[in-house]
């Protein structure tokens, strides 16, 4: 994304935040692409038959955005975490409505293969969920690293521009969170 077009973006988002509801319209079709590539990084990680299609997923995220009052947008990169985040909220809702038990392929983090823990073949999004939940509480920029990287499919500039830390801290603390969470999965059983 060029330069001039990401402080477009970040105008009308601060544009919207301020209540010009003429901004939203203008702003979809800007996002709409990196929108689409986020749903599509994310639907990867599911399995083959997932009745949600990328198109969709951005839609009902993009509506669920669109409705959320008192966000205090920053700039574009916090618009897309944001999204991110909104994204994996519609798949864990998604995967608790049909109550599935487990998934179909293996989940990864970072080419560490979590469908060899114990007792489950892959953990399930719902599972993957609760355990960022207890990340959270542990260390909540360590979750919110993982959520933007394994959710959000950011890399590690993109996070740090995000959270205002440097791309080394933003490797180490991905580092330790991904060490965490895999142990907190296997305990879990």
């Amino acid at each position: 994304m060029e330069k001039r077009e990401s402080h477009e973006i970040t105008r009308l988002l601060v544009a919207w935040r301020g209540g010009d509801e003429d901004a939203l319209p203008q702003l979809l079709p800007m996002v709409y692409r990196r929108l689409k590539e986020i749903a599509g990084y994310l639907l990867n990680r599911e399995r083959v038959d997932h009745t949600l299609e990328a198109t969709a997923l951005v839609h009902e995220a993009y509506l669920r955005v669109a409705d959320l009052e008192q966000i205090s947008w920053q700039d574009r990169a916090h618009f897309f975490a944001m999204c991110a985040r909104v994204m994996r909220r519609v798949l864990v809702d998604h995967a608790r409505y049909h109550g599935r038990e487990k998934r179909d392929a293996a989940l990864r983090i970072d080419g560490i293969d979590l469908g060899v823990l114990p007792q489950r073949e892959a953990p399930e999004l719902t599972v993957i969920d609760e355990a960022l939940k207890a990340l959270a509480v542990h260390d909540a920029e360590k979750a919110t690293i993982v959520e933007l990287r394994f959710f959000g499919g950011m890399d590690r500039e993109e996070i740090a521009e995000v959270l205002g830390i440097s791309s080394a801290t933003v490797t180490r603390r991905w580092r330790s969170a991904r060490a965490w969470l895999i142990h907190y999965l296997k305990a879990d059983g």
